[in-house]
């Protein structure tokens, strides 16, 4: 399970400004809207459909982007405010090519015909002409300019978040990729959202079954901070464009494809020419029945700016996706990747030799006005907690096997307290049903004669533990919902009443022969199955019924091609009920006698879904978990806002299933609350800072101070005044936005590969911020020397194989709580936290095991649309209706 290779040091694909050369700056030209061009804008746009009270300025910022020459980047808060800085451009873009793009654009937001033709406005030569842009203004601007927080974080300005990624992937661009095998030359995809995206161009090609598959190598720039760090970063990640060439979907599935288009300049030749692609958006429109470019996609300007070229149309594109992607005449266009197209034969990802030789790449291009951030050293050779170790023969008495299947059994006897478990299999197809009875004896280590038969169950009892199953049929419950299609009604709300229908049916089927802790294991289809009416999986409605019964639910895939084999999936089935049953606990670490031994361990969570969640209803609910480890009372719950007391973490889940309305308003009153119930014994406090701190802002870097924390508008206070014993590891991974950046490890004779281990950028004991790198599984074990981008001597091209590569979790230990300097060691508890990541059933887990625990528990959160004019909440149990 855990890979051998050990290096002393570890790479990241970061850069920061190199203080031995001094500030990076940069003439840079900017211009504004202006008092009168705004308001007349906002007139019209105040007049059109929308109504809405700003400009939507991103149709035209992606067709400024990509068709003035010179333009680096633009703001977003110039739509508010005509007086802002709007443009700015690497030199100035004149007004024959302004005024085209302008006028353009603000036709499409008038109301009726009548308008002025604001083209012809704004050809006036008099600055002091009402709609007249103002002239270019020349700025000096530092793109490394730097903010120091209280706490000791660098903070770049708040325009860099834009312009210094622009800047970036401009130089990025600016020279083609060289290896053995051939260049790669990069054209840049803004945005507009604070990162930027290179594809090479034109795509490289990989030919199999009988096809052409297309692809890029991609890399994305984006700007980010470190906690108490003197110099903020730029992280670069790498990885796979992948191309359709064929869309093996009805149009009407098209809900919204990516489409970047490569069209050539209208006008003389600026300087960048050539540099970068348009983002558009294709998709499937209803109304018309047809498919169209998304509204605001700059591809729906073009005819207009440009009468003498053919540009795609969107049926022609759908219809032939391979022809434009190879070009007609000089135009070209690509639609990206994405799995509901059909399958596509090039694996994502990169191979980490490929990454390093990107790296080398990157760190001479950004020189002298960046450097690389200094590789980072690891700081343990305790690498794991106390894990079971190997064994030849699972079949041994004292096999690994044996003694994980005894550990199992030993954490559900202390999670049943006494109590039965009563698990009901509704199955479709009598081999899982077999499997997943055949395999639950094996994972518990139930010997063959504590099995025994009678009235249609299957029961087992074994030092103090008894398992009933009963297998049906899962008949009509596992059966798409049916959404009533009445489209006056909001989605949300016809949701919820096919929700109540699912509820009212497994009410119906529940015999009420279940008791003590219950459980239900539903085999059903996978999501490709509904994917032909949408929202109709049942599975969220399956959870919510079950779970206003009182009943856990877990779910089984139906035997497929290309899933794994069954008796794999029915294992993981056992370990998944296992874990919801709070039958699990972390192994005992390794990270130091500094360590408390009746240490506890809290994890908070902040689960958020919007109106496109699983329920198609908004709402947010904060998830806290407590893990106590120790033999004694070792135990996993939950804080229940409701009753105000911890418990079990089944009954957690339940009660997050059976709450349909998830909405706090106090979250931070909800934490300090936690936090108060945390101080009978020392704690280890867990939280992804990424998903906490939109409730709790005081997370973000520029706001932390070590050893302090606060709420709200309040002071900072000492973490002690939140308990004596409480200390507190913020995480940080990828978030989606490249917050932490990717690595590869390496080595002085030229190896490059990954390794597991904790790192660190300095020895120096009060270093606060370390990295966690896993181990790579043996399923996602590659040969050596694998390339996808260009073949190289010696090594092999294979763009069909998938690239896993270890996240790097980034580990701040904000706030040791004891005043013992040996029981303080920052490291010790990065170590800690480290540690928890692995456990004997797994692979290294993306989190350490409570806060895995807490974000799981998001899969019982389930919000639901009132139901209009139907009294009681839904699905509720007569009793619950009647309270």
């Amino acid at each position: 399970m855990r890979s051998t290779a050990i290096y002393r040091s570890i790479r990241t694909l970061a850069y920061e400004p190199d203080p031995d050369e001094g500030p990076w700056q940069e003439d840079l030209h900017v211009l504004r809207l202006g008092e009168g061009l705004h308001q007349e804008l906002m007139r019209r746009q105040e007049r059109s459909r929308s109504g809405q009270p700003y400009l939507p300025l991103s149709q035209l910022h992606s067709l400024l982007r990509a068709w003035a020459p010179g333009v680096l980047a633009t703001s977003s808060n110039a739509g508010t405010d005509g007086q802002l800085p709007w443009l700015y451009a690497r030199e100035p873009v004149p007004l024959e090519v302004l005024a085209p793009l302008i006028g353009t654009w603000a036709d499409t937001l008038a109301a009726d015909q009548d308008e002025v033709d604001l083209e012809e406005e704004l050809w006036s030569e008099d600055e002091a002409a009402p709609l007249a842009l103002p002239g270019w203004e020349t700025e000096r601007i530092d793109l490394t300019e730097t903010i120091v927080s209280p706490g000791g974080t660098a903070e770049p300005l708040s325009r860099l978040y834009r312009l210094l990624p622009e800047a970036v992937a401009f130089r990025l661009a600016g020279a083609p990729f060289r290896t053995e095998g051939g260049s790669l030359h990069f054209r840049v995809v803004s945005s507009g959202t604070g990162g930027v995206h290179l594809v090479s161009w034109p795509p490289l090609r990989y030919e199999r079954r009988k096809q052409t598959w297309y692809y890029s190598a991609l890399l994305t720039v984006t700007v980010h901070t470190v906690s108490f760090a003197p110099r903020f970063r730029v992280h670069v990640a790498t990885g796979v464009r992948r191309w359709a060439s064929v869309l093996d979907i009805p149009r009407w599935k098209l809900g919204g494809a990516t489409v970047l288009l490569d069209t050539p300049l209208p006008w003389p030749e600026g300087r960048d020419e050539g540099y970068r692609l348009m983002v558009n958006a294709l998709g499937y429109d209803w109304s018309s029945k047809e498919v169209t470019w998304k509204r605001r996609s700059p591809a729906l300007l073009l005819p207009d700016v440009d009468i003498t070229r053919r540009f795609p149309e969107p049926e022609d594109l759908f219809t032939s996706p391979e022809k434009w992607l190879n070009g007609r005449q000089d135009v070209a266009a690509g639609i990206v990747y994405h799995p509901v197209l059909g399958p596509h034969e090039v694996g994502a990802g990169l191979m980490p030799r490929e990454r390093a030789g990107l790296d080398t790449w990157i760190e001479q291009r950004l020189s002298p006005v960046l450097r690389r951030v200094a590789d980072l050293s690891r700081v343990t050779r305790r690498n794991t907690p106390s894990l079971l170790p190997r064994s030849a023969r699972w079949s041994e008495p004292g096999s690994r096997e044996a003694q994980q299947a005894l550990a199992r059994r030993s954490a559900l006897k202390r999670a049943l307290g006494g109590r039965p478990l009563e698990v009901e299999i509704r199955w479709q197809s009598p081999q899982t049903r077999d499997a997943l009875l055949a395999a639950l004896p094996k994972m518990i280590g139930l010997a063959p004669g504590s099995r025994t038969d009678e009235d249609g169950a299957i029961s087992w009892t074994a030092d103090g533990v008894r398992i009933v199953v009963r297998a049906r049929p899962a008949g009509a419950l596992a059966s798409a919902l049916r959404v009533p299609t009445d489209r006056k009604r909001r989605l949300a709300v016809r949701l919820a009443d096919a929700v109540a229908e699912r509820c009212d049916l497994v009410a119906e089927a529940d015999d009420g022969t279940h008791g003590g802790v219950s459980l239900v294991i539903v085999e059903i289809a996978g999501k490709a199955h509904f994917a032909s009416v949408p929202d109709s999986d049942p599975k969220h409605a399956l959870r919510l019924a079950h779970g206003r019964q009182g009943r856990l639910t877990q779910f089984i895939n139906l035997p497929e091609s290309g899933t794994a084999p069954l008796e794999h999936r029915a294992n993981w089935t056992w370990l998944d009920v296992f874990r919801q049953l709070g039958a699990i606990s972390p192994p005992a670490h390794r990270a130091g006698a500094g360590i408390p031994g009746n240490l506890q361990y809290a994890a908070l969570w902040l689960v958020r879904h919007t109106k496109d969640g699983p329920t198609r209803s908004a709402g947010r609910r904060l998830v806290a978990v407590r893990v106590r480890a120790d033999s004694d009372s070792g135990s996993i719950e939950g804080w229940d806002v409701g009753r105000s007391e911890w418990v079990s973490y089944p009954d957690l889940l339940l009660s997050l299933a059976k709450t349909d309305t998830m909405v706090s308003t106090d979250l931070e009153r909800e934490i300090r609350t936690v936090l108060f119930q945390l101080r009978d014994r020392p704690t280890l406090l867990l939280v992804n800072s990424g998903n906490l701190r939109q409730c709790w802002p005081r997370l973000r870097n520029g706001a932390l101070t070590p050893d302090m924390l606060a709420f709200g508008a309040g002071p900072q206070q000492r973490l002690a005044a939140y308990g004596n014993d409480l200390r507190m590891v913020l995480l940080r991974d990828e978030n989606g936005r490249g917050e932490v950046p990717e690595w590869y490890a390496h080595d002085e004779a030229g190896g490059v590969g990954f390794s597991e281990g904790v790192w660190a950028l300095s020895d120096d004991p009060r270093n606060r911020v370390f990295a966690s790198t896993g181990s790579t599984p043996p399923t996602a074990a590659r040969p050596r020397g694998l390339r996808k981008l260009a073949p190289v001597k010696g090594s092999r091209t294979a763009p069909g194989t998938t690239a896993w590569n270890p996240r790097l979790l980034e580990v701040t230990v904000l706030g040791c709580g004891s005043s013992e300097p040996s029981a303080d060691r920052p490291v010790d508890w990065a170590t800690l936290t480290h540690q928890l990541r692995y456990h004997d059933d797994y692979p290294p887990l993306a989190y350490p095991l409570p806060l895995h625990l807490a974000q799981l528990a998001k899969e019982y959160v389930l919000p639901l649309a009132p139901r209009e004019g139907r009294g009681a909440r839904l699905g509720a149990s007569a009793p619950d209706a009647l309270a």
